[in-house]
């Protein structure tokens, strides 16, 4: 069993429910919102709205979840209107990965530090990192070494490492596909298997449901079928007996609803999860109202169906166990 200093499980404390699991909420999107809320409001993206929506998603949906995940750059007003109950990670990536070379290479907010995070009250540092196991050792090693170094600082200043695991396949442009559907179960068990070695000093994994669900068989729509739900139980068990950390699941965009029947397949399938950090699938439809119609309008259905939501997904996290499993605190 992993050990972590006292000052770790205070801060994993404060990241979880009485039960020890993680029901965090994640508005750490920052590119990619901004492009939305453009969409939706039919005019160029500004710097003040979404500022805004950060806050408005983080005062009405805080209270039903354990934790918040935010970026420095637009969050942190978020943070200020959060849940006195809520805890709080914060990301250390910039948004995007530089797109002028191979291999996705993700870089540091220069502004920024583990001590900063800190200082911001958070509990937490994460990491994201864009992932193919297949790519060149000259690329991975690279990858390896960062994440060695964000783990060191994060330990050297007593706060939880969140690592975010996204895998791709540095040959193939769509990640959504059928063809990478039929990759991607061993791309996710090579990564998680990885990261999960002693020297990249993770406390916590943030990962992908090993399957895209929209090629399992019941959620597969006008998609061939790649796996049936029994076949996507294993993976899910699969999964669980690579690592002896404890993981989280992201939504990767999703809907509400595909990801809790995600989450409930896991349960069924005796996987060891330990919650999730969930965000599109919660508040994504509300960037319509709020950037098209007003924050009034915006704030309406982060309050009824936002709520519903997390409630749904809280509902849904009754197999997960809790993170105490895996980590023991040190004397």
């Amino acid at each position: 069993m992993r050990k972590i200093s006292p000052e770790v499980a205070k801060h994993m404390d404060n990241l979880s429910n009485e039960a020890g699991v993680i029901s965090a909420l994640a508005i750490d999107q920052r590119g990619s919102l901004k492009r939305m809320l453009a969409e939706a409001a039919n005019k160029p993206a500004d710097e003040t709205t979404i500022v805004d929506f950060k806050e408005a998603v983080s005062k009405e949906l805080t209270p039903y979840a354990s934790a918040i995940l935010t970026d420095p750059e637009y969050g942190l007003p978020a943070t200020k209107v959060r849940d006195k109950n809520c805890g709080l990670l914060l990301s250390y990536e910039k948004t995007g990965y530089d797109t002028t070379e191979p291999g996705r290479m993700c870089d540091l907010i220069a502004d920024q530090s583990a001590l900063r995070i800190k200082d911001d009250g958070a509990d937490a540092v994460k990491f994201l990192l864009y992932y193919d196991p297949d790519e060149s050792d000259e690329i991975n090693d690279k990858k390896k070494a960062f994440v060695e170094r964000v783990g060191a600082e994060t330990k050297a200043n007593g706060l939880p490492f969140f690592l975010e695991l996204l895998t791709y396949d540095g040959k193939m442009d769509d990640v959504k596909s059928e063809e990478y559907a039929k990759v991607k179960p061993e791309k996710v068990f090579k990564t998680i298997e990885e990261f999960s070695k002693p020297q990249y000093d993770v406390t916590v994994l943030k990962v992908e449901i090993p399957f895209n669900i929209k090629y399992v068989e019941g959620f597969n729509g006008d998609n061939n079928v790649v796996y049936t739900q029994e076949e996507a139980k294993k993976l899910l068990k699969k999964q669980s007996d690579l690592t002896d950390l404890p993981y989280i699941f992201l939504s990767a965009g999703v809907t509400s609803e595909e990801f809790i029947a995600e989450i409930k397949m896991a349960e069924e399938a005796d996987a060891d999860f330990n919650g999730v950090l969930c965000g599109r699938a919660t508040w994504k439809p509300a960037i319509k109202p709020f950037a098209a119609e007003g924050e009034k309008q915006g704030r309406e259905w982060l309050s009824t169906e936002g709520k519903k939501n997390i409630e749904n997904l809280n509902d849904a996290l009754k197999g997960a166990k809790s993170w105490k499993d895996k980590l023991e605190v040190e004397d």
